[in-house]
């Protein structure tokens, strides 16, 4: 029976032994039990990467902060430590900017908990996109016994000069997006391809989130909920057989893709690796 406990009852035993509470202890242990198996049956709400910045078109030279944190964004629920990444660089123009050196471990906190995360920092100098790149440190998912590593993309735009965003960064796996992924409009259509080593994955599973509460860059905590999280669990969307898929933007805000378990990767310190490609893209309302 998979491990579960079974309760079986003679309820005309029962009726005819009624002793000592018997009855009462046994409603209270089928109570427990129902609520122990509705606790183990419930669905997790999706773990997203976070490679977040406060503005995504810019005019100026600046230098961007950058909030990196492995979290449940629309349900703004638990978040998870994060270990120190593997690699932090942006590339415009073709050429690469390593970020490592603008790393400050942080404290982020939720609605639920607290946990370790990182801040950093991008020069942004000349017009073009900046595609920054995050490999964060493999995260141990006690639930399912298994480590979870989501390589993520973020993009930034300087100036509306169209440098790098159609372009793949030569990634392990990464989600190319196949509509400028720094000014799409709610109603509109977000298109991407998953790919894995350079090659199309095929029936990917990708899950999307929006960031309901907007992290707050100067006191390290969730904002205030802008939107509630549908019903039903998360979003997901499927790759066709050339690693293609679509999805219908509903609302304004920043949308993140997560295609689960299409790096090449698929194991790390004896254990199973999820690694996951992770893009994130900013809506604007039509209206504007």
């Amino acid at each position: 029976m998979g491990g579960r406990s079974v309760w079986v009852v003679d309820m005309r035993w029962l009726v005819a032994n009624d002793q000592d509470g018997l009855r009462a202890r046994l409603r209270a242990g089928l109570a427990l039990a129902a609520l122990a198996l509705a606790s183990v049956s419930q669905p997790s709400a999706a773990h997203f990467q976070l490679l977040y910045s406060p503005a995504t078109n810019v005019n100026g030279a600046q230098d961007m902060p950058l909030m990196l944190v492995f979290w449940h964004p629309y349900s703004n629920g638990p978040v998870m430590d994060m270990g120190p990444p593997e690699a932090l660089f942006a590339i415009n123009r073709g050429q690469q900017i390593d970020l490592t050196g603008s790393l400050q471990p942080i404290e982020f906190q939720g609605a639920d908990n607290a946990a370790a995360a990182y801040r950093a920092e991008l020069p942004i100098r000349r017009a073009g996109d900046y595609v920054v790149v995050l490999k964060p440190a493999p995260f141990y998912e006690a639930s399912e016994d298994i480590y979870i590593q989501q390589i993520t993309k973020s993009y930034i735009n300087q100036g509306q000069l169209p440098t790098d965003w159609d372009q793949p960064q030569g990634l392990e796996t990464e989600i190319l997006p196949l509509v400028k992924p720094t000014n799409v409009l709610a109603g509109s259509t977000f298109r991407g391809r998953v790919v894995s080593d350079g090659q199309p994955v095929a029936g990917a599973t990708i899950e999307v989130e929006l960031i309901a509460s907007l992290p707050d860059m100067q006191a390290n905590t969730a904002g205030p909920a802008l939107r509630s999280e549908p019903p039903g669990g998360a979003l997901v969307v499927l790759s066709d057989d050339h690693g293609y898929f679509s999805f219908g933007i509903p609302h304004p805000g920043t949308w993140g893709f997560a295609a689960l378990g299409v790096g090449p990767q698929t194991s790390h310190e004896g254990k199973t690796l999820s690694q996951d490609a992770v893009i994130w893209v900013t809506a604007y309302d039509a209206n504007y």
